[in-house]
């Protein structure tokens, strides 16, 4: 009778379970409110949101108090905050030291990103579902106060394109937060695009004509406006394709590439 090693017994492997994407996104949402840096960023939306609804009735002019002006008041601060959401949550592996325990436990970085993705756009609706909601409160309140009738004058589709205009921007703190992988850079990257970069094309289109009649295909700022404003033409979504194309998804794939690659201690 033949003897049976050890070596020859082969014992089999269990098969490896990955971490399912929907407790990914959990667990992404709580990491997002466990500091109090971050608590205090996402509890700044209702609080702002709360003071634009109060400034708008107290200074607006009768006449301007409709429901987009109270949606627009409320909305501002959210367009500045959710990229900044986005941005810190993709660049905290990286800032707080967490990285090597988050890709030990998810190996697959890409799952990882679009759990932080995911994540911040729930947060961006809610927001805005918020904002919503305080903006026809407080359209309701300051007519009511003022004695003029309540307007309503934000339709669904414009609703949508504002939804829209706000994903777009947050989309940009993503984008920001996997190309540069620190707070710190990243937080300067984005103030200076959000607010040096429009303003060096508004003077460059206004003393360059070339430039101006490029504008519209290649800046972003231009075209998110299109949508908070209301879209009304063909080539106002043309314009936003391109923009977003050319500052959304061609970085995007690059800063998720060297997320893949880059180094985590």
């Amino acid at each position: 009778m033949t003897a049976i090693t050890t070596d020859q017994v082969r014992v089999p492997r269990a098969a490896v379970q990955h971490i399912p994407l929907t407790r990914a996104v959990r667990v992404e949402l709580r990491k997002m409110f466990d500091t109090r840096s971050g608590f205090w960023l996402i509890a700044s939306i209702a609080i702002t949101g709360l003071i634009a609804t109060v400034a708008t009735i107290a200074f607006a002019p009768d006449d301007d108090l409709t429901y987009y002006t109270f949606a627009k008041a409320i909305g501002f601060p959210i367009t500045v905050i959710l990229p900044m959401v986005a941005l810190l949550s993709i660049t905290s592996e990286w800032s707080q030291r967490t990285g090597l325990t988050t890709f030990t436990q998810v190996p697959q970085r890409g799952r990882v990103v679009g759990a932080k993705t995911i994540s911040s756009i729930a947060v961006a609706v809610a927001s805005m579902v918020f904002a919503f909601a305080i903006g026809a409160v407080g359209n309701v309140v300051g007519s009511q106060i003022a004695g003029t009738s309540t307007v309503w004058d934000v339709g669904v589709g414009h609703a949508l394109t504002i939804v829209l205009g706000n994903l777009t921007c947050l989309l940009t703190g993503t984008v920001l937060g996997m190309l540069l992988r620190s707070s710190p850079a990243g937080l300067v990257a984005y103030f200076v695009f959000s607010l040096l970069v429009p303003t060096v094309a508004g003077i460059l289109a206004s003393s360059q004509q070339w430039f101006a009649d490029l504008q519209p295909w290649v800046d972003l700022n231009l075209a998110q406006s299109h949508l908070f404003d209301g879209m009304s033409t063909g080539a106002q979504w043309a314009h936003v394709a391109s923009t977003v194309a050319l500052w959304i998804v061609l970085p995007g794939v690059l800063g998720l590439r060297l997320v893949m690659r880059s180094e985590v201690h």
